[in-house]
């Protein structure tokens, strides 16, 4: 948008702060150079266009926006003068993109200095090549560090979920192959009893009800019910009256084990019925091993289970077989991410999951909002711990305004008012020295923010501590999505 041209006065160029120093041939080179421009209300240029100009308001009063999502969200409004705006990085040249920040508009006539991004850095590049230097040093330099502890921040973050998915999947194989062991012990045995049964003189049609008995059995510990421990402890007791009064021995070690498969004394009375006595403690030993070795082999089923789980929820973490960028949802990305850092968050904090389950599925980079979720889950666990260890987790989803909601509630003491506006800034933290690298929240608010057009913002009290995510249900134009079978 282009203003009202009006003289420019080397004299009032000289009275901003930004030039107060120059020279009167520096003034007179800059008004030669430049223009005064005259804006009535309203655009002066918008986010995203080439920067052409760089803009120092001589009187008015200027509003700067950034474009967050589908709004636009006012950064800065002022009225001093000297303020400056636009290309302030022309002196960089083609190593960085040339393009306006943000938006620029004014509330009232207001009247700018406004120099040619060229000529910006021409001036720059001749009367202050020293601090020229100095600004590449640091304009890239930071760039360079940022980037470097991005990337140690990821590592440092795989580094925690690797130890805590080795911890998780140490359990359950450790489980299995004590099961397996266990299982080869009461197999043995199991053939060692069934060769002392073969070897008495029994009819078929008894080892046939014996063999039909063994089979019920098994299938009857696959339906076992889930008993209170009251209830368990109860029935242990009457099995184990019954053992005792048919003389089988150590009727109060084989009783937990028959309990545990569902079998009471009802079911010992029908397997005392189809033998004879002189059998009984025989079959009672044998379908004592078939009930150990089924009991076995469901928690070698369960163990294995869980592995298979935990390798899918890594899967799913890392999104290592999927499109970068597709249709997804986040319901199955928060789920992978708590487990993952199940380990993590331990025992004394309680995870509460109010999902949204008729949320659609979003565009997205999955990938990266499994990162976002690792650090937002990984604060809120971080503040639980420093109030004592013990609070609540609550993940939620929801509709807003067209718009899907992720957010992460925690029960810590809360974000002070005083840094609430720079937690999102780089490197700034409030863990101890080399507990934190400042970047968590810096890398959540740009993954969302730049990469998926969405917003990120927190809301905080003592004890109650919100930070939301807030995503677009729909991809912008210039975004493409590869839908996975």
């Amino acid at each position: 948008m282009s203003g009202q041209l009006m003289p420019c006065s080397p004299a009032e160029i000289g009275s901003l702060f930004l030039f107060e120093k120059l020279s009167p041939e520096q003034l007179g080179q800059l008004c030669s150079a430049g223009r005064v421009e005259k804006f009535e209300p309203g655009p002066v240029y918008a986010e995203g266009e080439p920067a052409t100009c760089f803009y120092v308001m001589i009187e008015g009063t200027v509003v700067l926006s950034r474009r967050v999502g589908g709004d636009d969200v006012e950064v800065t409004r002022t009225s001093q003068r000297g303020v400056y705006a636009g290309s302030m990085q022309a002196y960089l040249g083609d190593r960085v993109p040339q393009v306006y920040n943000n938006s620029m508009r004014v509330t009232e006539p207001t009247r700018f200095f406004v120099l040619p991004g060229e000529k910006f850095s021409d001036f720059m590049q001749e009367w202050f090549p020293m601090a020229v230097h100095l600004l590449e040093g640091l304009f890239f330099g930071s760039k360079s560090t940022q980037r470097a502890i991005g990337q140690r921040e990821r590592l440092l973050a795989l580094g925690s979920l690797s130890a805590g998915l080795t911890h998780e999947l140490n359990n359950p194989a450790a489980a299995a192959v004590r099961a397996t062991a266990t299982l080869r012990e009461r197999v043995g045995k199991m053939r060692h009893k069934l060769a002392i049964i073969a070897q008495g003189n029994y009819a078929p049609e008894v080892m046939a009800k014996l063999i039909d008995i063994q089979d019920r059995t098994a299938e009857r510990v696959a339906k076992a019910p889930t008993l209170s421990p009251l209830e368990a402890s109860d029935r242990e007791d009457a099995v184990s009256d019954w053992l005792d009064d048919h003389d089988i021995q150590n009727g109060w070690r084989l009783a937990p084990t028959f309990v545990q498969a569902g079998l009471d004394v009802d079911w010992l009375d029908q397997v005392a019925a189809a033998v004879d006595e002189e059998l009984l403690p025989n079959a009672i030993g044998w379908l004592n091993y078939t009930v150990e070795t089924e009991l076995l082999m469901d928690e070698i089923n369960d163990s294995t289970n869980r592995i298979s789980h935990l390798v899918d929820a890594a899967k799913q973490y890392s999104q290592l077989d999927r499109a970068p960028f597709q249709n997804a949802d986040v319901h199955e990305l928060l789920d992978s991410t708590l487990l993952m850092l199940s380990g993590k968050i331990g025992q004394q904090i309680k995870v509460v999951k109010d999902y949204d389950r008729t949320l659609p599925k979003i565009p997205a980079y999955p990938a990266e909002l499994n990162q976002v979720w690792t650090n937002l889950i990984d604060n809120a666990v971080s503040a639980i711990n420093g109030a004592g260890g013990e609070g609540t987790l609550t993940v939620r989803t929801a509709l807003d305004h067209e718009r899907l909601l992720v957010e992460f509630r925690d029960t810590g003491p809360g974000v002070p008012k005083e840094i609430r506006g720079r937690i999102f800034d780089p490197f700034f933290t409030t863990k101890p020295v080399g507990e934190g690298t400042g970047l968590g929240l810096d890398i959540s608010w740009r993954i969302v923010v730049n990469k998926h057009h969405g917003t990120l913002q927190v809301e905080s009290e003592p004890g109650d501590t919100r930070f939301q995510v807030l995503l677009p249900l729909t991809a912008e134009e210039n975004d493409t999505i590869e839908e996975l079978a």
